[in-house]
């Protein structure tokens, strides 16, 4: 079981996510989802590819039980590791997809694409809104 922190959060004026995507990301991410079926994304934490968001079939990688799952984008779970939570709590992320083969195990590579992590620190309202938010267990994706 996955910790899964709720994405949304009351404000007075909107609702606050941490994961979004990109109209071209969304593009892909359906692409890719027409292709190979249900879909994971894994905000890696290094080795080959650094720190990048890998997009593997559901059920290719066995989540942690501590592992956090930031929201969904295109329908698809966005998944970290607790260290990489306690990096970007405090930032939006946003997946893109860029040209170019990365040096990764990602779906997206096949296509001659990489997905990319974007950020933006979270507003004061936001950070305060989100500071309320319980992360919670939830269902696991990827055979936990």
């Amino acid at each position: 079981m996955a910790l899964n922190v709720n994405t949304r959060a009351a404000s007075t004026t909107s609702t606050v996510l941490r994961v979004i995507a990109s109209p071209e990301a969304l593009l892909v991410i359906e692409r890719l989802q027409d292709r190979h079926g249900p879909l994971i994304f894994y905000q890696s934490s290094g080795c080959c590819d650094g720190s990048a968001p890998m997009c593997l079939v559901e059920g290719e990688m066995r989540l942690s039980p501590t592992d956090i799952c930031l929201g969904e984008v295109g329908g698809v779970g966005f998944h970290m590791s607790p260290s990489q939570f306690a990096y970007w709590q405090r930032a939006q992320l946003m997946l893109d997809v860029v040209l170019g083969h990365g040096d990764s195990f990602s779906l997206e590579s096949s296509l001659g694409l990489s997905f990319v992590t974007r950020s933006r620190l979270f507003s004061d309202q936001e950070a305060l809104a989100l500071a309320g938010v319980p992360v919670r267990p939830s269902v696991a994706s990827g055979g936990t």
